[in-house]
């Protein structure tokens, strides 16, 4: 089988940016594949241009082996969208919306197995006004499955929903990736990239700077934990002697970052670096004024790769 989206060299720019900057990418049939990034990185165009909803000023597109300028209507019956914002008429049912989407395709799916794969059977004659925004965006999810695509785009799927509401649309995603459809989402959160995709791209300016499985990138750290702590008088207050040097020589360290007058330390084992801390603060009669640690994530990738956070604009 052919890859499932492939891109190559792809380019688009705007008046005072560059949004996509020779872009390479291969997404495999069968996979969730992820595109990460803050905002302004260039997820969305090259989501849109992946939809055939933007043109690129260079390069190749080729979606489930075809082109957009080889066949746009026919591809479109392949595929399954669901944009960052969706805006439905607050006066439909969720059933008429539905039937709405449904009238665009060829062989759509039966409407009550939509309804009951997305778990609003019991919301079907209610106002799509009168939905929460995690019903709401199961209803954009079901606009996108009445085709029974083959490859469905989620452009931040998640965003803006509560925990509960977060979950459950992950549990639908997943539900359709074991379905054997692909799945590309964009998305900033990243638990869920690390729970539901195959592998994830690392987009900053326009570019892929990272590609892997989230447990290949994680473990290209080089560090398994990161040890953040805070001592009495850093660094707003009167000069701390803790040098960078010495603290990069504690027995684990790979590491190390400064954030908002605290220390990040990147530890490859973090049962011998927090003991060779605290030891060196007692030394320099520095107290402790917080400390924790956790395992190291795709958001420490992307800090250690960018020196930003991916929730940075």
């Amino acid at each position: 089988m052919p890859e499932a989206l492939l891109l190559r060299g792809i380019r688009k720019s705007y008046k005072d940016v560059v949004a996509v900057d020779g872009l390479d990418l291969e997404v495999h049939s069968g996979e969730c594949f992820g595109l990460l990034g803050p905002n302004g990185a260039g997820k969305t165009t090259t989501i849109e241009i992946c939809e055939g909803l933007n043109v690129p000023d260079a390069g190749e597109v080729r979606v489930l082996g075809e082109t957009w300028q080889q066949g746009a209507r026919a591809l479109r019956e392949r595929l399954g969208v669901s944009l960052q914002e969706t805006q439905f008429s607050d006066k439909l049912t969720v059933t008429e919306t539905l039937r709405l989407f449904r009238s665009f395709y060829q062989r759509p799916r039966p409407l009550d197995q939509v309804l009951e794969l997305v778990q609003l059977r019991e919301k079907q004659h209610g106002r799509v006004g009168q939905l929460s925004g995690g019903q709401k965006q199961r209803l954009a999810l079901a606009c996108a499955l009445v085709a029974d695509p083959e490859l469905f785009f989620l452009d931040e799927p998640t965003t803006g929903l509560d925990p509960q509401s977060r979950r459950q649309l992950w549990d639908l995603i997943e539900q359709v990736r074991q379905a054997g459809r692909t799945v590309v989402l964009t998305t900033h959160y990243m638990e869920e990239a690390e729970r539901l995709c195959d592998r994830v791209a690392i987009v900053d300016h326009g570019k892929i700077i990272a590609l892997g499985t989230p447990r290949a990138l994680i473990h290209s750290l080089g560090a398994q934990h990161l040890v953040e702590f805070k001592v009495t008088g850093s660094p707003a207050g009167p000069p701390v002697t803790l040098s960078d040097a010495e603290l990069l020589a504690l027995d684990g360290a790979r590491n190390l970052r400064h954030r908002d007058g605290s220390y990040l330390l990147e530890s490859a084992h973090a049962h011998r670096t927090i003991p060779a801390l605290l030891a060196l603060l007692a030394a320099r009669g520095l107290p402790l004024e917080e400390l924790s640690t956790h395992s190291a994530t795709l958001e420490d990738v992307f800090v250690h790769l960018t020196g930003r956070h991916l929730r940075d604009g």
